[in-house]
């Protein structure tokens, strides 16, 4: 705007270049993930929390997108089945989710909810919802930082891609609108590396007795 009102004659920032430093995110293995399935609490808060938290696991929904689902946004999917049809909160991304046995449970468990509020699910305030993560934390013995947003990268990677998902679905599943966006999530999948490769090795050593045999 300076520039375009001749305040100065050329832009300040031009040879000025932005750095970001790398992060990895941090999920839930399929080991944690479990334990806090099968966690059992007298506290009604903690109950609530563990499942919710798990059905954000299972479908990726970030915490407003979950706090804010209604029956209205349940629809038949393509194939028959019931989906998440909505629109992420953060950028008005179209997304579509086809919902898991896991937080198909969830959904039936709290069927009550609906009816009382209009709301699918019971979520807390998210400070709320994060402290009592917290605590399930530590009950369980999980030394991982849990938030809520945990959720969301354990759906990406130990839920999905994890378990051959392609990362293309995962990207819409997740309503990135750029797929370098989930390939963040790739990079830290290093058993599905491991897995892939080995898958790979097998390939080869079959290929390379076939031909071996055929020689012979």
């Amino acid at each position: 705007m300076a520039q375009r009102l001749e305040w100065i004659q050329k832009d300040p920032f031009t040879k000025f270049k932005l750095k970001f430093t790398k992060v990895e995110r941090e999920f839930l293995d399929e080991l944690e993930l479990e334990r806090i399935i099968n966690l059992e609490t007298k506290k009604a808060t903690l109950a609530k929390t563990r499942d919710i938290f798990i059905f954000s696991c299972y479908t990726g929904l970030c915490y407003i997108d979950v706090k804010h689902l209604t029956k209205d946004q349940l629809v038949r999917g393509i194939d028959g089945n019931q989906w998440i049809h909505t629109a992420r909160e953060k950028t008005a991304t179209p997304v579509k989710i086809p919902i898991l046995p896991k937080a198909q449970e969830i959904l039936f468990n709290y069927k009550v909810q609906e009816k009382t509020t209009g709301l699918l699910l019971p979520v807390y305030s998210n400070q709320k919802i994060n402290q009592y993560l917290k605590e399930i934390a530590r009950i369980l013995n999980i030394k991982k930082k849990l938030t809520f947003h945990i959720a969301r990268h354990t759906f990406a990677t130990t839920v999905t891609l994890s378990n051959g998902v392609p990362i293309e679905t995962v990207s819409k599943l997740l309503g990135h609108t750029k797929l370098s966006t989930t390939q963040i999530y790739a990079r830290v999948v290093e058993r599905k590396v491991s897995d892939d490769m080995e898958e790979l090795k097998n390939r080869l050593l079959n290929s390379t007795n076939s031909l071996s045999s055929k020689e012979n």
